[in-house]
């Protein structure tokens, strides 16, 4: 059998030959996909797999095994493909090989189309992109143990650019025109021969964030696809393809169209989608994907409660008091707000019921200071905690010229990203401080309305055109602003400092100095954790909580109404899970109604104080 190295350097042969031996037996790709699978599961392999996230592309060997950890942002239209054909060369007279894994180049082989051996097959194509939002801590490089070096069968006339490095020509060429604004990349394709002029200009990559990096990658998927969802976390092993031809467009659709002998009915803006530059979209043909619960590379990818975490488990209540220690410094010495935040950081939706969905946890920290970069500051520190969020400035600007919402461009068949396209998990950090006085227009309304839906209802109506379409999603929303926000939480806590530093920026950056990395590590481990334990109630406490609801209504109907006792369950839920503790007790319960109690009065002596907040 292969050794490791075949089997990563040379898949292809593996895939041969196990169709070689199948005789023409349908289970030969069933075996294929078995194959890969435990040899990934043997002695860590799969840490022996380059990454696209992590090794440039001129760096990897064409027709290799490579990872790519990614989002699904688009579904394209099923294609059909020779899945079996027949090749007549004079060498090795007639031959009936697969096309299963790898594009079929019809230029350098003798194909007979007329052979009764033909099997046309079905695949369908995802476009992927990085995990929007990814912070710089949360790179899987240094769990690899690939090994590779420049490849010399592969080399483009990029010049052996980086990803990052192609990035910053885009931006000096921006601010070169006057554009200072951040933008989203754009590329633009290189040029392979005189044919390519359909793909010499500027490449939209369809990042949903701006100033996204990293590489874009259509994956084939040959098998199973509606088992895979738009906006899955997904870690995709399989067979690399950048053969330069699949950036000429028209030499692409010569070649198609030798196998349905039709017109070719896409559009020119359809076709640059579709079959973007290979040095710029590499072609991914899927072997096996991993859907991902998590992106933490602290953490094995199957669920953090597993046997295998039992120590961290142990440690949780001591990490806890640490971490909350260190953002009640954050938060200028306010305990309270430094509880909340640990609270909406571990928060998760576990379950929808009908429309509502359960275990959200938005978080309004009011009070923030409109003059001071105190914002951007908070913003960093959640940064260095969780692995992918994104900070939204919702000043007039952005709210009036942002695109929040992905739309379909019918033209291009494409669905265009937006801001609100996020993957799982993913922290939204909104700074209300920045929104001055002004008009919204009819995009900033539609702006409001999509935030306030998805911090409602945790879900995202796409634009179609004629019609919406909803999305779930499971998204932390944090919203910092002066007084109360005019988006919906389900929990608003006014900052109250006892800490007044002369520099505010030199005490932030001393607070998050004093903590060394593995301290970080533990409070992301902790976080990713908690979030993730499984949590019941045992019937003795809910009916105690019954009870505590009808006596705490007794003297004072007004005093305890259903949303306020779901807020309090949800407190109840996440300050157990926060200690490690997967069930309810009588004294979380009264930890909990402590907890709520102290936010309850701080908020009313606020509106007190200030008379004009709803």
């Amino acid at each position: 059998m292969p050794t490791v190295h075949d089997w990563i350097n040379n898949p292809l042969a593996v895939v041969d030959g196990l169709f070689a031996q199948s005789n023409s037996s349908p289970d030969w790709e069933k075996k294929v996909v078995e194959y890969f699978k435990e040899k990934l599961k043997l002695n860590d392999a799969h840490t022996w797999v380059p990454s696209l996230n992590d090794v440039p592309l001129y760096y990897l060997k064409p027709n290799s095994l490579v990872k790519f950890r990614c989002m699904v942002q688009d579904m394209f239209d099923p294609e059909f493909f020779m899945g079996v054909y027949e090749t007549n060369d004079l060498t090795s007279n007639s031959k009936v090989r697969t096309s299963k894994y790898k594009q079929l180049d019809f230029l350098y082989q003798q194909v007979d189309f007329n052979s009764r051996n033909t099997v046309t097959s079905e695949r369908q194509t995802f476009y992927c992109v990085p995990i929007p939002g990814e912070s710089q801590w949360n790179s899987y490089a240094g769990t690899s143990q690939a090994r590779v070096v420049p490849s010399t069968s592969y080399v483009p006339n990029r010049h052996k650019r980086s990803y990052e490095e192609d990035y910053e020509m885009d931006t000096h060429s921006a601010e070169s025109h006057g554009n200072t604004e951040p933008k989203r990349q754009e590329t633009e394709a290189p040029s392979h021969d005189s044919s390519s002029v359909h793909c010499t200009s500027s490449l939209d990559l369809n990042f949903p964030l701006p100033g996204e990096k990293g590489p874009a990658c259509l994956v084939k998927v040959y098998e199973d696809w509606d088992s895979f969802k738009l906006n899955d976390m997904l870690e995709v092993f399989g067979i690399l393809s950048v053969d330069p031809a699949l950036s000429v467009i028209a030499d692409e659709r010569e070649a198609s169209s030798l196998l349905d002998h039709t017109e070719v009915t896409e559009t020119v803006e359809e076709q640059r989608v579709h079959s973007p530059p290979a040095s710029l979209v590499p072609r991914l043909h899927m072997l096996y994907a991993q859907p991902l619960v998590h992106n933490n590379p602290l953490l094995p990818s199957s669920a953090p409660e597993s046997n295998d975490l039992c120590s961290v488990l142990g440690e949780l209540a001591s990490v806890r008091a640490e971490l909350h220690t260190y953002l009640t410094h954050v938060l200028m010495g306010d305990s309270l707000a430094a509880e909340y935040l640990i609270l909406h950081l571990i928060s998760n939706v576990y379950s929808r019921r009908d429309v509502l969905p359960l275990g959200k946890f938005t978080l309004n920290l009011s009070g923030c200071p409109h003059s001071s970069p105190y914002t951007e500051h908070l913003y960093k520190v959640i940064q260095q905690l969780v692995p992918s969020s994104y900070w939204l400035c919702m000043c007039l600007h952005n709210m009036n010229n942002q695109r929040m919402v992905p739309w379909k461009d019918y033209t291009a068949n494409r669905l265009v990203s937006g801001t609100l396209q996020l993957a799982n998990n993913t922290s939204l950090f909104l700074d209300e401080t920045q929104l001055e006085q002004g008009q919204l227009d009819a995009t900033g309304v539609r702006n409001i309305t999509a935030l306030g839906n998805l911090i409602s209802w945790q879900k995202v109506d796409y634009d179609f055109n004629y019609h919406q379409m909803e999305f779930p999603c499971n998204i932390n929303v944090l919203i910092a602003s002066e007084g109360r926000s005019l988006l919906p939480s389900d929990s608003q806590v006014h900052l109250r400092p006892t800490l007044n530093p002369p520099n505010l920026e030199e005490y932030l950056s001393a607070v998050q100095v004093a903590q060394v990395p593995s301290q970080f590590n533990k409070y992301r481990i902790y976080l990713s954790v908690a979030r993730a334990l499984n949590y019941t109630i045992s019937d003795e406490i809910t009916t105690a909580v019954e009870d505590d609801f009808v006596e705490m209504r007794k003297d004072d109907p007004q005093s305890m109404s259903a949303e306020d006792l779901h807020r309090l369950l949800v407190v109840a839920r996440l300050l157990s899970l926060s200690h490690g503790q997967n069930t309810l007790s009588r004294d979380g319960w009264m930890k909990a109604k402590q907890l709520e109690a102290l936010r309850i009065s701080r908020t009313q002596q606020q509106k007190s104080v200030s008379g004009n907040e709803p």
